[in-house]
């Protein structure tokens, strides 16, 4: 089959706070050493990687570094990644937005792309005159624009305001109606950036089905951007993870999303640091197995020990702890709070104090995969004393016979009578 998009050395950088180099005399240097002499532009053998959280040495960063993969006809790629991996910059570049800096890109077909709320509108507009300046802007006679304008009009759900200028339609009325476009006007290639998560729910499900048939249905090529991992393991087919504007992983999307959450996960992991004159911190966290040993990995049907401790805590009953269960696409599955059920107490004063939380969970019943936990320390129906919203992964393997995730999350522990 053939490549729809080739990637070949894709980088990009730019110069931090200025447009261009931002002196003459760099520009002049940069316009003698390419164009005059034909050598390589010397300002590419400066630059950092995309890191945000430090404070960098040089006023170059390379926003995407040596970019290397390619995409088949109808594929369904994620492109997936923590903010400022350089996913909206590679999409850019294929959309011709921007251009890179080194490399080359070749795309086979018609683009059409959502990259950000109101792009390629003219907010002057009316919604109308823009589905066809956007046609003509593709590539599209008149007579094919309107061929497809009622579909268009239908799906976006914008018929009432269609001949209103854009500028005055809601951010959610723009993605409807940019989203139509980009969709029905027949593209080879379809490009779509985190926008839908300006939809509503019922819009956010007719985009996946759409572009689900504008892959399958019609053998489009897709590139999608979201951080709703669920949305683009539902959609995805293959996945690209970038870190730091370097290619990380590439394969199918199951195990790029593994890859990518599983190491957000590690990201997060927490040190406890509590002064000793706050009050209802969290100060410790451990999980045992039932032998009492330090463990993040457990069987199906075994038995799960939390110890949690708070620092300066009167542990009364208007404080509880909430622990909840989460998937890798951050789905909440189950959890426990100590507002509910046996709870019991050993209270040897009522001064302030640290103190040790046991819970117990005598059988988990979850099914052979990778989760995250969430604990909430919490004053009832008042507000959240203290948070971690992934303080820990645990990883439960088959600890019964086929127990797996073909059951779903959870192993139902049935009695059946055959007669």
């Amino acid at each position: 089959m053939a490549s729809a998009i080739e990637f070949e050395n894709i980088s990009k950088q730019y110069r931090l706070g200025v447009v261009s180099t931002g002196t003459l005399s760099h520009d002049l240097n940069r316009f003698w050493h390419t164009k005059v002499l034909r050598r390589e532009d010397p300002y590419l053998k400066i630059g950092e990687t995309n890191d945000r959280s430090h404070q960098g040495k040089s006023e170059y960063v390379w926003a995407l570094k040596n970019i290397d993969f390619k995409v088949e006809q109808g594929d369904v790629v994620g492109i997936i990644g923590k903010n400022g991996a350089g996913k909206s910059t590679l999409l850019k570049l294929l959309s011709r937005v921007t251009a890179p800096t080194t490399g080359i890109i070749r795309a086979r077909g018609r683009i059409a792309s959502l990259l950000e709320v109101g792009t390629g509108f003219h907010p002057e507009m009316t919604g109308r005159e823009n589905i066809y300046m956007n046609g003509a802007i593709m590539g599209m006679t008149r007579s094919e624009i309107t061929r497809k304008l009622d579909e268009i009009v239908d799906f976006s759900g914008c018929e009432r305001y269609l001949d209103t200028p854009v500028k005055r339609y809601s951010s959610g009325m723009i993605v409807r109606l940019g989203f139509a476009i980009a969709a029905h006007l027949e593209p080879e290639i379809l490009v779509v950036d985190e926008v839908l998560a300006v939809g509503d729910a019922e819009f956010q499900k007719k985009a996946i089905g759409k572009m689900q048939d504008v892959s399958q249905g019609e053998g489009r090529t897709v590139l999608f951007v979201s951080h709703n991992m669920g949305a683009v393991k539902n959609l995805c087919k293959r996945g690209v993870l970038l870190e730091q504007g370097k290619v990380k992983s590439t394969g199918e999307i199951e195990d790029v999303i593994e890859e990518y959450l599983s190491n957000s996960i590690k990201d997060s992991s927490i040190s406890f640091k509590v002064s000793q004159k706050e009050k209802n911190k969290f100060n410790s966290f451990r999980i045992l197995n039932s032998n009492g040993i330090e463990t993040n990995s457990f069987m199906t049907g075994e038995s799960l020990f939390f110890e949690i401790g708070i620092q300066n805590c009167l542990f009364d009953n208007s404080i509880g702890i909430g622990l909840y269960f989460y998937n890798l696409n951050g789905e909440k599955l189950a959890g426990t709070t100590s507002f509910f059920g046996s709870v019991n107490r050993i209270n040897k004063s009522n001064e302030s104090s640290n103190c040790l939380v046991k819970l117990i969970i005598p059988q988990i019943n979850l099914t052979a995969g990778t989760y995250f936990i969430e604990l909430v320390l919490a004053q009832k129906n008042v507000k959240r004393l203290d948070h971690y919203e992934k303080i820990a992964q645990i990883s439960i393997v088959d600890g019964l016979t086929n127990i797996d995730s073909h059951l779903g999350y959870f192993y139902i522990n049935a009695e059946w009578i055959i007669q």
